[in-house]
């Protein structure tokens, strides 16, 4: 499959859900979004390593310091990602994209498309929301 067919495909309900094609067209998804992570994460490496001089002012000193650890935060957020991105990719191969980790219902395209690394349906998911929400307010 050329990479033109790729970008002009959207998977659709009319069609066997999690055929060879939806399967290459989220792998493909998943690899772009992390070389995206990635890129970003080398970027802020080498401007937080531009970025360790001295400042003379307090006030500029910790200003940097707050952007420092907020975007240490985010990378971590990030590293994260990569790692259900990774987890995303293991199930591709194992043919257990897309099913429900705890029903085996197919998850639905559409909260695929929007949110590649799912491991639950969107039923399942609102019923573990309520169920923490109800655990939280105890």
């Amino acid at each position: 499959m050329s990479s033109v067919e790729l970008t002009d495909y959207r998977p659709s309900e009319d069609e066997p859900f999690m055929n060879p094609r939806q399967r290459e067209y989220f792998r493909n998804k998943l690899h772009a979004w992390k070389d995206e992570i990635l890129r970003e994460s080398r970027l802020t490496l080498e401007a937080l390593q531009e970025e360790s001089q001295n400042h003379p002012d307090m006030a500029d000193r910790a200003s940097s310091e707050s952007d420092r650890s907020l975007e240490l935060r985010t990378r971590d957020r990030q590293r994260k990602l990569i790692a259900k991105i990774d987890s995303a990719l293991k199930r591709i191969d194992d043919g257990t994209y897309g099913y429900c980790e705890e029903t085996g219902d197919p998850i639905g395209l559409a909260r695929l498309d929007a949110r590649p690394t799912a491991t639950l349906s969107l039923e399942a998911q609102e019923l573990h929301e309520r169920r923490e929400k109800v655990y939280r307010d105890e």
